[in-house]
């Protein structure tokens, strides 16, 4: 069936708890509870709040006069989104998916990252509907509902994120798990009640590079490498000839190396500038020039910030080419004084976003000093390796964080060492199957394959994942990267 603004979704018949058909729409009141009444319970035997004092979606409204710049409220110990997941999913019994006590997640991207999301979620009894401007996206090959919008277009999100208001349920987390969203929609669908994980904020500043290489640098005066921000390619050769070369260049909105290249002399200047406007995330803008780094290693700390504080995995190291990820390995052997450094560096970064969820902090390592590079606000590509090392992946992690269930603090515990290694399209094709899996197994025992069932092949788009374990990293990493071989995009 359809949706306002043209969604298309596949969804089976509603019914409530118990199979009767779901209680008519006007009888619910915002977040699609029923009116309290007096005396009247919910979930768990708890007395329902009143009506008069909850907004959508059962929440709180802000007290006036407490709103501080950009019309959010002032930092407390405890962030406004981390309260509100507390408060609201602190006692989590999510009813049957696709009826009126469920608890449902709306993921807004749905790659191979929002598949193994989905996955876990849906462990937990949790209803997922997954969206992308795609269909037959991984994430929709699992979860109960998909729906196919331009989450650019701001309308369109809109009238999707209102339609999912209307349909009753416990509790409704949008979960975004890609940049390329009309985030100024989501901030204020999240001030009229909406909850957004881990908070619109921090999907607005992360979603350009701008926004948050701003706030690190500039807000919280953490180091980063030195940078300029241009919209022309005049600026961007003026931001060449102050910072030297090499330098990098990269579109303020974009991903897994799209749009990025290394400047080595003035006359790449204009191949760099046009290759910008045209791989964006969102077409043509603003770029970012920054010098290049010399540095001993990169790593990506995985950073949980939960119910109980924040905790982290341990640190991973990977692998590049094109600004995007080819292979990962966990742990990154650190000194203790520098992996602290890390750990206080990533902890006041998303400390400063807010809300709850994990966060993929990207570093550079040279000697003992850590500079900020970049930071997601949701699981990232080279933590896929922690399928393979620890108990619970960083998708478990994230999903635990965002419901308010307890993770463990201090250091995630691994497993074993291990590592991941890509598999690559090659070229164009429609339907693509995956051929060497049963190959890419016999390397070792330790070996698991993730096929990603992307509908579509193009020239470096990742298709599949290798995963495996080792008495240490450097063995982890040598057998993934034999099991990758294996695999052949056909």
């Amino acid at each position: 069936m359809s949706r306002p603004g043209g969604p298309l979704f596949a969804e089976p018949e509603r019914r409530g708890p118990g199979g009767p058909l779901s209680a008519e729409p006007g009888r619910r009141g915002p977040g699609g509870r029923l009116p309290a009444e007096p005396g009247r319970r919910g979930p768990g035997g708890r007395l329902s709040a009143e009506p008069e004092r909850r907004g959508p979606g059962g929440r709180l409204p802000a007290e006036p006069g407490r709103r501080g710049p950009g019309g959010r409220l002032p930092a407390e110990p405890a962030t406004r989104a981390a309260r509100r997941v507390g408060c609201a999913i602190v006692s989590f019994a999510p009813g049957p998916p696709l009826t009126d006590t469920a608890v449902r997640i709306v993921l807004l991207g749905s790659g191979e990252l929002g598949r193994e999301v989905a996955i876990e979620a849906l462990r937990l009894g949790c209803e997922v509907l997954a969206v992308d401007r795609y269909a037959g996206a991984p994430a929709m090959h699992v979860a109960q509902r998909h729906a196919v919008i331009d989450m650019t277009d701001a309308a369109a999100l809109r009238a999707l994120l209102q339609a999912e208001r209307a349909r009753p349920c416990a509790q409704l987390l949008v979960v975004p798990e890609l940049e390329a969203i009309a985030t100024h929609e989501l901030l204020a669908l999240e001030e009229e009640g909406l909850h957004v994980v881990p908070t619109a904020r921090a999907a607005r500043l992360t979603m350009d590079r701008e926004g948050i290489r701003r706030l690190a640098a500039e807000e919280l005066g953490v180091k980063t490498c030195d940078y300029r921000f241009c919209d022309s390619e005049t600026e961007v050769r003026d931001a060449v000839a102050a910072l030297g070369t090499p330098c990098v260049i990269k579109p303020v909105m974009s991903s897994s190396g799209k749009g990025q290249s290394v400047i080595h002399h003035d006359g790449e200047v204009a191949t760099a500038w046009t290759y910008a406007q045209e791989a964006g995330r969102v077409g043509a803008g603003r770029v970012i020039v920054e010098a290049f780094v010399e540095f001993d290693y990169e790593i990506t700390l995985l950073t949980i910030r939960h119910a109980g504080g924040t905790s982290f995995c341990a640190p991973i190291g990977h692998h590049q080419e094109r600004g995007d990820y080819r292979e990962s390995w966990q742990p990154h052997p650190m000194d203790p004084v520098t992996l602290d450094a890390a750990r206080a560096l990533a902890a006041e970064v998303t400390g400063a976003l807010g809300g709850t969820g994990i966060f993929g902090v990207e570093l550079f390592v040279r000697g003992d000093e850590v500079l900020f590079s970049e930071v997601s606000p949701r699981p990232h590509d080279t933590g896929m390796t922690t399928m393979a090392t620890q108990g619970l992946s960083e998708f478990a992690l994230h999903v635990r964080a965002i419901l308010g269930l307890p993770v463990a603090a201090g250091e995630v515990a691994l497993l074993s060492a291990g590592a991941s290694a890509v598999c690559l399209a090659a070229a164009h094709g429609d339907a693509p199957s995956i051929a060497g899996v049963a190959e890419a197994m016999a390397v070792d025992p330790s070996v698991d394959v993730r096929v990603f069932a992307k509908p579509d092949a193009r020239p470096n788009r990742r298709m599949a994942v290798a995963l495996a374990r080792g008495d240490d990293a450097a063995a982890a990493r040598a057998t993934a990267r034999a099991a990758a071989a294996c695999l052949r995009v056909d």
